[in-house]
């Protein structure tokens, strides 16, 4: 990506620094795919109910290690007592998916989804698998979904991966609403942060990527860094909106 810099030789480095590291995060990262439970779908007895959640969360704790035959052996486990469990066919899915077996977590994803399709959990997950494979388009129509349920503990995530599948397809305007509602539900995903910046830097509207360069930065307690931006910001664009949230932030600390 080529910036123009009609700033001097003074600050080529640090802009430099950004466009880098906006890059690098963004290209490496992946979408993020969700294992904690919630309780839904098919109804069973209350002790059976808590039998089941019992070996989802042991099941859970085995896939965190990365045992995954141990973490299997109590979804089976599960499933003789609720065959219809869509959290547990979710937690199948991810070690399918983990093993390489995609084909299988594709159809334990869908298998969940039939039997509860208001699993928001299961289905932002089954968008990371599309999106691992490149469909984009099928991924972004998932999250779309999942972004629409309002009581899904996970939905800062889902806006954030919904943005991703939408720059992917640069559907630009659409990854911009993704990422900003993402950072309105939860202000500390720095990709999101990350991702819109690379979008400012794109769409050359460099007061608001210095913003956010300030921003991130200064999580990552890189001062100089943060007071360089600072003085680009301050100089250049006193007249924007971003130097007054800026100015806000700097007289919050």
């Amino acid at each position: 990506m080529r910036i123009e810099n009609s700033l001097g030789d003074g600050i080529k480095v640090p802009i430099q620094k950004l466009i880098s590291l906006l890059a690098a995060a963004v290209v490496a990262g992946l979408l993020s795919s969700c294992v904690t439970t919630t309780t839904g779908g098919f109804m069973v007895e209350a002790s059976d109910k808590q039998a089941v959640q019992d070996y989802i969360q042991l099941a859970i704790a085995y896939y965190d290690v990365d045992d995954l035959v141990a973490s299997r052996r109590h979804l089976n486990n599960a499933l003789t007592i609720d065959a219809r469990s869509a959290d547990v066919y979710n937690i199948l899915a991810l070690i399918s998916q983990r093993e390489g077996d995609l084909d299988l977590a594709k159809d334990a994803f869908r298998t969940a989804l039939r039997f509860d399709r208001s699993n928001s959990r299961a289905r932002n997950n089954y968008a990371v698998l599309l999106f691992d494979q490149e469909r984009y388009s099928e991924a972004y129509d998932e999250l779309v979904r999942v972004t629409g349920d309002a009581n899904y503990d996970g939905r800062a995530i889902a806006f954030e991966n919904q943005g991703r599948s939408a720059s992917r397809l640069d559907r630009v305007d659409d990854a911009r609403n993704a990422f900003t509602r993402a950072l309105q539900l939860n202000a500390n995903l720095y990709i999101s942060a990350l991702e819109l910046a690379l979008i400012e830097f794109n769409q050359e509207n460099k007061d608001r990527a210095l913003l956010a360069g300030i921003q991130i930065e200064g999580q990552a307690q890189n001062q100089k860094i943060v007071d360089t931006f600072a003085l680009l910001l301050t100089s250049l664009y006193q007249d924007s909106p971003e130097f007054e949230t800026y100015q806000r932030l700097s007289n919050a600390h």
